[in-house]
Parts: C-alpha cells; structure tokens; sequence
C-alpha cells in the first residue's frame, strides 16, 4: 500500500504559558477548533490544539511531547498511554461517538448499501487511512473483514497519514471511493456519502479525552472539564459527533 502524508504535528505551536495544548484526533478539526473558540470567549487563554492521527499524537506523548489533553479517536490509543502511566486514569472520559460511511466525489456512483460496492471496491482505489496504526483505518479493516470484502479490497487501498488525509485524496480525485468517518463527509463540500457501514460491522467508535500527567497548563482541567459538559458535547453535536 502506497503511504501518503496528512497533518502536521506538535512541533511549532506557539501558545501563551497558561493556554492548554491538546492533541486531538485529525476527524475533530472543525469542532474542536469551535470549542476552542467557545472557551476563549469565556476570557480564558485560548487552546492550541495540533491535530493528527491518533497513532501519530499517542507516539509524540510517549516520546515526551509537551502537551496537556490528549483526545483519540479510539480507546487503544489512550490505552497505551494508560499503561505506561502518561495520563491521569481519573480525567478519563469517553464523551463522543462517530459513524463509518464510504464517500466519493463521483457523481455517477449510486447510494446504497457497502454490498452494492463490492466490484468498484476490488477494482478501484480506496482511500483509508493507515489501517495498521490508524483507528480510522483500523475501524475500516475490521468492517470490510466483517462483510467479507477485505480479502479483495486490500489490493486497491491507498493508505493515508490520517482520515482527514484520505477524505483528501477523494476530494483531489486521487481514489474513487474512501473510508472515513461520517463528520468527515460532513465537513466537505467535495464529496458524498454512498454508503454506511452497519455499526455492529465493526468495534464501537468513540473518543475517549484524557489530561496527560506531564501536563503543565492550570487551564487544563477546566478545559477538560467544559469538552465533556453538556454545553461542550453540544458544540460538537452541530458537526455531527454522537455525545456520549
């Protein structure tokens, strides 16, 4: 599979000393950007928040990234960082869910079910980010495994840095077809929804947010805290997360 790049990391933030830095999956961009934005206008210093894959955020944690939230787009992920006791087990909370959907900017494709893909599937490109690492990619394995598709599917995938650099490559007219999350259709105006994958084809997709123990920012908690309230789930509510 042909590995291409996506976004950038966490080198280069600028930020005042108090404003929280917070790592967030690349399927949050718009949303946690709003609620950043929210945040701020309640006279607090405004977060600096550097989106990438889960995968890509989780390394750059334990490789000594100075940061404060850290919010995947799966539970292994956070996880891992668990484990090696990077986060605070007490500020951890599963708070938003998603849906996993195949887009196209192709008007001639028709709307229906993933089984009515089987052939454009095995015969033309499909964009998925990293299925090895990714939780997008790995959430589309795991639903093509389970429908039986994957076996011939596999051959034709264009694997990505991150979702949001698969939902790219579909809007460039790079692949045909892609898998990412039903947010990530919503946030552009290039492609499509032609088909969703039934929930139970693959594990629960959902993001868990935890305050990592290197954390520095007094702002952290209380950013943390104001994400999962109701008024936060809210905002991420309007760009099509699932509050949980």
């Amino acid at each position: 599979m042909l590995a291409l790049a996506g976004l950038g990391t966490v080198a280069g933030c600028a930020r005042e000393a108090s404003a929280p830095l917070v790592l967030a999956a690349a399927s949050l961009q718009e949303a946690m950007t709003d609620a950043a934005d929210a945040w701020a206008a309640r006279g607090h210093p405004r977060p600096v928040v550097s989106f990438a894959a889960s995968s890509a955020l989780a390394r750059q944690i334990e490789a000594g990234a100075p940061a404060d939230l850290f919010v995947s787009a799966d539970e292994a992920w956070m996880d891992a960082l668990q484990q090696r006791g990077l986060i605070v087990p007490a500020s951890r909370a599963t708070f938003l869910g998603n849906r996993l959907v195949i887009v196209t900017a192709d008007r001639h494709i028709a709307r229906g079910p993933v089984s009515a893909l089987r052939d454009r599937l095995a015969s033309q490109p499909v964009a998925m980010a990293d299925t090895s690492a990714v939780p997008a990619g790995r959430y589309g394995k795991a639903a093509l495994e389970q429908l039986g598709l994957w076996e011939a599917t596999q051959p034709q995938v264009v694997a990505a840095e991150n979702v949001r650099a698969a939902l790219a490559l579909v809007e460039r007219g790079a692949a045909p077809l892609g898998i990412v999350y039903a947010t990530d259709a919503r946030a552009s105006a290039k492609v499509r929804v032609v088909a969703v994958f039934p929930e139970a084809s693959h594990p629960p997709i959902t993001y868990p947010i935890a305050r990592l123990t290197a954390a520095t920012s007094p702002d952290a908690e209380g950013f943390r805290r104001f994400l999962v309230s109701a008024e936060g789930k809210a905002i991420f509510a309007r760009y099509g997360f699932t509050p949980r």
